[in-house]
């Protein structure tokens, strides 16, 4: 086996992101054959070499993971918190695997996420050239202008370069509406940023779709394995030329909005008869005389 980059190798193995692997090296917790590591350009060969993280041997990779875990609220995208809060890491109960998250999904928000232990896999998805679009559904408090709402999807200032253009599409109307927004990058905190720019508070953010996965039926904690299937289309995606996709998309009917409690209310009080005749049952043609 050719020797790699020390940063790629621990990325391929599940131990981290290959920036995050990087962090790691410099920080002195790597070792190579006994010896701490602290120069990035270094190369070895995990067959033939010993590699330790924090004193931990590593070993190839035979089996690749791919999760797709429905992030609640109030958890924290990383495997170790040093202020000891909830992590991603500690929702994969029973998982033998050794996994890390593909990107990041704000404390405070909620919905898709993907992990796994294949490096090549996270690095394509994550980026910046990958243009992959994720899907979010946005509380805001107050409804945008048409004026604003162009701006948005043209595109904001934001720490010196105007993001890309973005998809926005009015789901639920009110003095506190919602919003699916579709990006194909994902600076620190964009969407938060981005009303905030137009005047406009977030109260909600859920992340339904990465590419072609969706959150679907996953409650709050739950995850998933990707299917083979899943993972050659996110990768083909990923690697597409002719630049991204087509931003407006249809509202997906697996991952649906929070109903109000007054809603929940009256569903729960609707008939059989009620709900069959509401979803339109078909009433047999007349016969002909």
């Amino acid at each position: 086996m050719p020797e790699e980059r020390l940063q790629k190798i621990l990325a391929g193995v599940g131990i981290a992101s290959r920036r995050k692997a990087e962090e790691l090296i410099l920080e002195g917790r790597v070792t190579l054959n006994g010896q701490t590591v602290t120069e990035l350009g270094t190369k070895a060969d995990i067959e033939r070499d010993h590699i330790k993280v924090d004193g931990r041997l590593l070993r190839p990779v035979t089996n690749h993971v791919y999760i797709a875990l429905n992030k609640p609220d109030s958890v924290v995208t990383t495997a170790h918190d040093p202020q000891r809060r909830t992590t991603v890491m500690d929702l994969l109960k029973g998982l033998k695997a050794r996994v890390y998250p593909v990107g990041r999904l704000d404390y405070h928000s909620d919905g898709l996420l993907l992990l796994t232990n294949d490096g090549e896999f996270a690095n394509t998805i994550i980026s910046a050239k990958s243009h992959i679009p994720k899907t979010y559904y946005v509380k805001v408090k107050g409804a945008l202008t048409l004026e604003a709402e162009e701006k948005f999807r043209t595109g904001i200032p934001l720490s010196g370069k105007r993001t890309a253009p973005a998809g926005l599409k009015l789901i639920r109307k009110g003095d506190n509406p919602w919003y699916e927004v579709t990006l194909i990058e994902g600076r620190n905190q964009q969407i938060r940023i981005m009303f905030k720019h137009l005047g406009h508070l977030v109260e909600k953010l859920r992340r339904v779709r990465i590419g072609v996965v969706e959150l679907g039926k996953l409650k709050p904690g739950e995850f998933r394995f990707l299917d083979q299937e899943e993972v050659a289309k996110l990768m083909k995606m990923a690697k597409r030329e002719g630049g991204p996709v087509d931003l407006v998309r249809p509202r997906p009917d697996s991952a649906r909005l929070p109903q109000s409690p007054a809603k929940k209310t009256a569903a729960k009080k609707a008939s059989p008869k009620a709900t069959k005749k509401h979803v339109g049952t078909k009433r047999p043609a007349p016969k002909k005389r």
